[in-house]
């Protein structure tokens, strides 16, 4: 839609119809505070699971296994700085992301807090919770790569163009980086001994990651769809990376959990 013809129509009905906004200067405060609470969300997100993994990159059993970590830790910085210039835009203090937060902190492993936000950070839960080596870290990869690339193809049609923008150049990234978990799982199958590790860690991570897509009959979703900052319910999106994860466990001679 053209300028012209946000500024003859309400603003809500603009973006319903798909219009987009692209510069901090015309974002009214209540749609700036939906904007911003998305984009710290992906970005204390990506930090967190950057650090998370970091940890577990010298514990590959191989080279090649080292370097695809180490690619997804670095890439997954990249996508937070993309994000995160977009937010310094509307005035939020970059400089405090990079070194004023324990990203690596965790809970233990046996915490359960559902989808709730803890701490001072806007991470998705499931970036609460310790990795414990290498297959552990593998398995979550497969299962949060693949809520990822959903959650991104919902993302990368928000209505504030720029960082609509930014996520539809992450998307293929990301799913590369969930390509690579499939690959690191592939060759943990082909190992003697590691079955009851993946089904102990797939056990454990699945309910986690779902807990990430939020909860059902979000009473924020409908006001977030209106002006084109949402598309798709939680549950529609949970229920399409439950089926698309089952296909890929059940591809791969394993379980999904049930849940």
């Amino acid at each position: 839609m053209s300028d012209t013809t946000q500024e003859t129509m309400p603003l809500e009905e603009y973006l319903a119809q798909g219009g987009v906004l692209t510069s901090p200067a015309n974002v009214p405060p209540r749609y700036r505070g939906e904007l911003m609470r998305l984009m710290a969300s992906f970005v204390d997100s990506s930090m967190a699971g950057s650090a998370g993994f970091a940890d577990t990159i010298n514990a590959g059993p191989g080279l090649k296994e080292r370097i695809a970590a180490s690619r997804i830790v670095m890439e997954k910085l990249d996508h937070a700085e993309r994000v995160l210039r977009i937010m310094g835009e509307f005035g939020a203090d970059t400089a405090r992301y990079a070194n004023h937060h324990p990203w690596a902190a965790r809970l233990e492993r046996e915490a359960d807090i559902g989808a709730t936000r803890h701490g001072a950070d806007m991470r998705l839960s499931v970036f609460h919770y310790p990795l414990t080596g290498w297959t552990d870290a593998v398995v979550m990869n497969v299962l949060m790569g693949r809520a990822v690339v959903i959650q991104l193809g919902e993302y990368a049609r928000v209505s504030y163009q720029p960082l609509a923008e930014a996520f539809r150049f992450i998307w293929p990234r990301e799913t590369r980086h969930a390509e690579l978990g499939v690959e690191g799982l592939r060759r943990l199958l082909d190992e003697p001994g590691e079955g009851d590790a993946i089904a102990a860690s797939l056990d454990y991570w699945h309910p986690r990651v779902a807990a990430s897509f939020g909860a059902a009959g979000s009473a924020r979703f409908e006001g977030l769809r209106r002006v084109g900052l949402r598309h798709t319910p939680n549950e529609d999106l949970k229920a399409q990376w439950a089926r698309e994860t089952e296909a890929l466990l059940s591809e791969l001679g394993l379980r999904a959990p049930r849940g």
